[in-house]
């Protein structure tokens, strides 16, 4: 996504198994290589954790 992912967007990068397709390939952009997974934002399950991301994309939407 040349000029980032908006916010609410599906990445083009996801496959269908919600893996990142370029992972390690250094096109990744540096905001998704910088994204460290910690216990306060994987939750205990994929509902939290989507929740999370969520959250982190509605408070950094464009408004």
């Amino acid at each position: 996504m040349p000029n980032g992912k908006p916010a609410g967007v599906r990445c083009v990068q996801l496959t269908e198994e919600n893996r990142c397709a370029i992972f390690g390939d250094p096109r990744r952009p540096p905001v998704c290589a910088s994204l460290q997974p910690e216990p306060a934002m994987c939750g205990s399950d994929r509902g939290q954790a989507m929740a999370w991301l969520t959250a982190l994309e509605t408070a950094t939407a464009a408004g």
